[in-house]
């Protein structure tokens, strides 16, 4: 029988309070875990063939800092995201505060493929109007205390693609 290596990877990408608010995922840590696996034991199989790399992040503000958060996307981060390929799915607040009504923003990104979206995020990064609006927004202090990142793909039943 034909084996094919399946590698499991778990990403988990915390900014810390004097890092960026938007934290790139290049500095996510990987753990990846690697098991032969027969070919069609690969959980691959209602991945959507045509489906786009969704980000979802989420942002968990220090308190009394989410509107200047949701200030920053809205005067500046939306427009540069657009300028470099991002396309934005949305954007939510919890509304249960024990869920983080009080400190969460939540969004997604849609990308053609990782590999876009890793260069859409070194673009974005380095971008000097991006390093101005998070150097100004930031000047009393970081407008994030953790931020988590998950890429996704579509299953092949998602209405969204």
């Amino acid at each position: 029988m034909k084996t094919t290596l399946l590698a499991v990877v778990v990403l988990t990408t915390v900014a810390s309070a004097s890092s960026s608010s938007i934290a790139p995922p290049s500095t996510a840590r990987a753990s990846i875990a690697t098991s032969p696996v027969a070919p069609s034991s690969i959980p691959t199989s209602s991945v959507a063939v045509d489906s786009r790399v969704f980000e979802l992040r989420t942002y968990h503000t220090p308190p009394g800092k989410l509107d200047a958060l949701n200030a920053r996307f809205r005067d500046h981060t939306n427009a540069l995201f657009k300028r470099h390929g991002m396309t934005v799915v949305g954007y939510w607040v919890p509304t249960d505060a024990d869920k983080g009504s009080a400190d969460t923003l939540v969004y997604m990104l849609a990308f053609p493929s990782r590999a876009a979206a890793d260069a859409s995020w070194a673009a974005f990064r380095a971008d000097p109007e991006w390093v101005r609006a998070r150097t100004e927004s930031e000047k009393d202090g970081p407008l994030t205390s953790k931020v988590e990142s998950v890429f996704m793909s579509a299953t092949d039943y998602s209405p969204v693609k």
